[in-house]
């Protein structure tokens, strides 16, 4: 009967899907060079990134050439909606920044830094 039960409650747990880190998703930045991006993030191995889904200037959406670029890699779940240990990249400088986030509701601090140059920017959820 014991093997019974344990073999249900694997096929229960089997069966349950994973639930998505709450960061899963797509987020707005900020306006940085008079543009700004979608980023849609999703799990990458053990860590989450972000991929460049849609760019936006001041009169609409329009095709940049970093569309589809890795935008945050790396980025390591705390749990408590926090991220460390990842990189940022800044496409109006080119500069990757070491960087880690915290996540609150619909909004997305994110933190980076070269050297002592560091920069924060809040992103907010868009879906």
């Amino acid at each position: 009967m014991l093997k019974l039960i344990r073999s249900a409650l694997a096929l229960v747990l089997l069966a349950t899907p994973a639930l998505a880190d709450p960061v899963e998703g797509v987020w707005k930045t900020e306006v940085d060079d008079g543009a700004y991006a979608h980023v849609t993030f999703a799990p990458c191995g053990e860590a989450y990134c972000g991929l460049i889904s849609r760019t936006f200037n001041a009169s609409g959406e329009y095709d940049s050439a970093n569309k589809g670029k890795p935008i945050v890699w790396d980025m390591q779940s705390e749990g408590d909606g926090k991220y460390r240990d990842g990189k940022i990249w800044q496409p109006s400088s080119d500069k990757v920044y070491r960087s880690k986030m915290q996540l609150s509701g619909d909004s997305l601090q994110v933190a980076g830094c070269v050297g002592p140059i560091c920069k924060k920017q809040l992103w907010t959820r868009v879906r």
